[in-house]
């Protein structure tokens, strides 16, 4: 059994800061690749960052220089830094996971999202 739990989310003004968080824990023998989706209403489900277990990150090209992705690899735990937010930056913020479980099976697991609003 493996959990992502993320927190950070909220209301945040235009040009604000946020920092979100996800941490897996349960039966984990080591975890891949992290990385952050967003949903917006009426919009499908949308990369916006990975890192993999050695550090190296990506990011979609509308968030460069605005978001910032980090690991813990100690506590499973991934990170995104989000500066300078837009409104259109609004979505259901979700975590993924590339988890090997100490049955040595390799899945992909998800957090239950966390709600950003970019709003004055």
């Amino acid at each position: 059994q493996v959990q992502l739990v993320e927190s950070g989310g909220g209301l945040v003004q235009p040009g604000g800061s946020l920092r979100l968080a996800c941490a897996a824990s349960g039966s984990i023998f080591r975890v891949n690749t992290m990385g952050w989706y967003r949903q917006a209403p009426g919009k499908e489900r949308e990369l916006v960052a990975t890192i993999s277990s050695g550090g190296i990150a990506n990011y979609v090209d509308s968030v460069k220089g605005r978001f910032i992705i980090s690991r813990d690899n100690g506590k499973n735990t991934v990170y995104l830094q989000m500066n300078s937010l837009k409104r259109e930056d609004t979505a259901v913020y979700y975590c993924n996971a590339g988890i090997m479980t100490r049955s040595l099976s390799l899945n992909q697991f998800w957090g239950q999202g966390t709600q950003v609003t970019v709003s004055s």
